[in-house]
């Protein structure tokens, strides 16, 4: 940061899921920077229980802010629209400009997640709240060029620029020429992260684990809302393991141990424009992928990832198919995509743009 800046950022405790709860300090002090962490209640992932997180949130948060500064600007980074919102109304009650980084297009998504009657019941309340936060942002980042057409036609006079997701430093130290996959026994294909409607692992796992049998094993790493469907669409299933959340230093020995990585979102039409961050950590490790993905995020495996195979999300039978194609990793393009993607420079591309963003009121 510039000489004379400062920064307040408010954030949460790491706790995604209940069963995966790293701690922090509660406050802060990093150079010119005060890092404010909000414990929220342990939750399972669901809606209701991400709205009870959110309300805490606010209700904390909201303090906080207010009895900080005076500032200059605000900045909101939000895979969930409340979070946005929030940073919108603190801009508009502190009278300063905004800055939103937006990760989802949630109101997009949630007419199609949700079931027909309930996404028409809140449906209309989402795309409110969104294209009120949306205009009220001077500068908006998305994560994926599948999100930049949306965004510009709800708040044309905002600037807009397009930084994605990268790859963590953590990955980053993995040698990928090293994670190339056993062939002595059958192997391994992980899933690691959330399971819910979005990713519809339900959708696909069953029969694609039964259709492969004891020629593979599926590793699945995480929780979510759609966690009690799969398990009782795999049970009984011997190459189908669910394990809990774990720490960033188990996962990262989980994708050492596997063969294979698979990444997977259900076939929603809101699904065509995201870019899940899990293909940066995938890309990053040199391992065999299987991607069930469409549109923006099928397109950049496709290009930068040329070894993976891609297929129709919900699609067993093109799951198969693709296992059957796999062949050796081409390592010069993870050494190129890991340099392409690496997370700091893209981090730091933003951070020069916030602070231009600030200086210039």
């Amino acid at each position: 940061m510039p000489e004379g800046m400062t920064a307040v950022v408010v954030t949460t405790q790491p706790n995604r899921y209940r069963e995966a709860i790293a701690e922090a300090p509660e406050c802060e002090q990093i150079g010119r920077v005060t890092v404010h962490r909000i414990a929220l209640p342990a939750h399972d992932s669901g809606m209701i229980d991400q709205a009870r997180s959110f309300l805490t949130f606010a209700g904390k948060a909201l303090p906080i802010v207010f009895r900080s500064g005076p500032f200059d600007g605000a900045f909101a980074t939000s895979s969930r629209l409340m979070t946005a919102t929030l940073g919108a109304f603190v801009s508009t009650a502190k009278s300063v400009p905004l800055y939103l980084d937006i990760r989802d297009l949630f109101a997009e998504t949630m007419s199609n997640v949700l079931g027909r009657g309930t996404a028409k019941v809140l449906a209309p309340l989402f795309n409110l709240l969104e294209r009120w936060t949306f205009r009220r942002a001077s500068y908006i980042n998305v994560v994926s060029p599948g999100f930049t057409e949306h965004v510009h036609r709800i708040a044309p006079a905002a600037e807009l620029s397009e930084l994605p997701n990268g790859i963590d430093e953590e990955f980053l130290a993995i040698d990928p020429a090293g994670s190339l996959p056993a062939t002595k026994r059958p192997p391994t294909i992980l899933y690691a992260g959330n399971v819910g409607e979005g990713q519809g692992l339900h959708r696909i796992l069953p029969e694609a684990a039964r259709s492969l049998g004891s020629r593979a094993q599926f590793r699945i790493v995480g929780h979510g809302g759609g966690l009690a469907e799969l398990k009782k669409s795999v049970s009984g299933l011997p190459n189908v393991t669910l394990v809990p959340p774990v720490s960033r230093t188990v996962l990262l020995q989980e994708y050492a141990q596997a063969d294979i990585l698979f990444v997977h979102l259900n076939d929603y039409p809101a699904f065509l424009k995201v870019l899940p961050s899990k293909i940066f950590e995938y890309g990053a490790m040199g391992k065999p992928i299987l991607a069930g993905l469409n549109g923006v995020s099928a397109k950049l495996v496709q290009e930068e990832l040329p070894y993976a195979r891609v297929f129709e999300p919900c699609r067993p039978d093109q799951l198969v198919e693709a296992f059957d194609q796999l062949g050796p990793v081409d390592l010069a393009a993870v050494r190129t995509f890991r340099e392409k993607f690496a997370r700091t420079e893209i981090m730091n591309r933003m951070a020069d743009d916030l602070v231009s963003f600030v200086a210039q009121g």
